[in-house]
């Protein structure tokens, strides 16, 4: 039986901050633009501080207890944290997945991106909602079978449930705290959920991201064994000489209210999530084998609940896993629904930013949709890379789309700017959803014309520690 369409567009929702971590330097989410305006390929060799590729890699994928590629994206600091910042005691964060703790810094810089004041939210309605997929600091922890590393705070330090939970304890919102694994699709699905919650009143703000950090190899090792993984460890999405994709690091949470509460508000949107939504392939050749079909209805459906069609799109930030079976299937189902109500001559750019960072997995979703976020916002389509000769099975020329290999300005259109962000699972779980240009900010009460604008302008600034004062006043400079 078919699913239920609204009939009625659902509410809007504003992304109103942004925080991120992810390879290339990205600390932010203006280092991360810049990155992706560059066209930096920002894949390196895998650090000593992350596990030894030297005595782990080989080019034979058999060999057992071996890994390919020798290759990621990877982020910088990962084991820094401050934890009197967010109140937490040496003794329990040397427990905790550094997942939670980049988790803590990325939800804080995103309510800041947003304007919010963490402290004047608390004992609210704040819903947390974060995918994750793999815990390679458990396995840390785990690892030694005389037990000697369990200690108080492991179990609260390294559970799946923490990662969304930990941040609703320390900023005390009452919200949903929900912790999602539906693989590669995690972030994205944790973004529809969000939404969902706060157009039903759950949540009156919601956190949504993803993350993924390496620490151990036994994962890249697995999914070397799976035939997964690029052995040139290289991210060539589209390409023909696509041979897999490559693992890398990733931290983003983005900031979300209804849009009617963002304008009362007078928050700053840097662009509106018009519709969202979740199907699953079923039964396909293989439990990793992704859908066409699947793909099409969900883009649909999710396009005919926002009241447009797959034509109305300008831009769809791919999935794009760089594998020789996912990339075609994904083409083909892209070029199947962006083809249905598309105007003749109507523009469409697709691309993926796994190109620039590689797979961030459980965070790939939210890595495509503050890129997608990004671009509606200044317009311009950043190069998608690594792309040197088209993928023989992808019919480009027929294609009701093109790929972008160098910066591209937003195409001509009516209406406002759209996009749709794909994103799936290696077990089949899809996510789309679809995004638009912030509405314009009304003018403040009472300016016109004639009022003088004033020149300068007094920047408040604060910090925890006296000596994190000029190291703020700083960065703020080199912005």
């Amino acid at each position: 039986m078919a699913e239920a369409i609204r009939v009625t567009p659902p509410e809007k929702i504003a992304i109103i901050g942004i925080g991120c971590r992810f390879p290339g330097g990205a600390g932010d989410h203006r280092v991360f633009w810049q990155n992706l305006l560059d066209g930096k390929d920002c894949i390196t060799p895998t650090p000593r501080d992350r596990y030894d590729v030297s005595t782990l890699g080989s080019r034979d994928k058999a060999k057992p207890g071996r890994l390919v590629g020798g290759r990621g994206g990877y982020i910088d600091g990962f084991d820094e944290f401050d934890p009197a910042f967010f109140g937490i005691s040496p003794r329990e964060a040397d427990s905790m997945d550094p997942q939670q703790r980049k988790l803590l810094e990325v939800a804080w810089e995103a309510l800041e991106d947003g304007g919010q004041k963490p402290a004047e939210l608390a004992g609210g309605d704040v819903g947390v909602f974060i995918g994750a997929f793999t815990l390679d600091y458990k396995i840390l922890q785990f690892a030694d079978l005389r037990f000697d590393t369990l200690a108080a705070h492991t179990a609260t330090g390294t559970m799946m449930t923490m990662v969304s939970n930990r941040i609703s304890h320390c900023f005390d919102f009452r919200g949903p705290s929900l912790s999602v694994d539906t693989a590669c699709s995690s972030s994205l699905v944790s973004v529809h959920l969000a939404c969902e919650s706060l157009r039903r009143g759950e949540s009156t703000l919601a956190l949504a991201g993803g993350t993924l950090l390496h620490l151990t190899p036994q994962y890249t090792i697995a999914e070397t064994k799976g035939g997964f993984l690029s052995p040139e460890g290289r991210s060539r999405t589209f390409d023909a000489d696509a041979d897999g994709y490559v693992r890398a690091e990733g931290v983003g949470v983005v900031a979300l209210k209804r849009l009617s509460d963002a304008l009362r508000d007078g928050d700053p949107v840097h662009a509106v999530i018009t519709a969202s939504g979740v199907n699953q392939d079923g039964r396909t050749n293989g439990i990793t084998v992704p859908s066409a079909d699947a793909q099409v209805a969900l883009i649909e459906r999710v396009c005919a609940e926002a009241g447009i069609t797959p034509g109305d799109l300008h831009y769809v930030e791919a999935h794009g896993t760089s594998t020789p079976v996912g990339d075609p299937v994904e083409a083909a189902a892209l070029a199947r629904a962006l083809a249905v109500g598309r105007a003749p001559g109507a523009a469409c750019y697709v691309g993926s930013v796994k190109t620039n960072i590689g797979h961030t997995e459980s965070a790939a979703g939210i890595a495509g949709l503050i890129k997608t976020a990004l671009s509606i916002r200044h317009r311009r389509i950043p190069p998608h890379i690594n792309l040197r000769r088209i993928n023989p099975a992808i019919d480009l020329a027929g294609a009701p789309f093109d790929i972008p290999t160098r910066v591209t300005d937003w195409p001509a259109h009516q209406g406002p700017a759209r996009a749709g962000v794909n994103s799936f699972g290696f077990g089949g779980t899809n996510a789309h959803v679809l995004l638009e240009e912030a509405p314009p900010a009304p003018a403040p009460a009472g300016e016109g014309a004639c009022v003088p604008r004033p020149r300068y302008t007094i920047l408040p600034l604060t910090a925890r520690d006296p000596a994190a004062l000029p190291e703020r006043a700083g960065a703020i400079r080199r912005e």
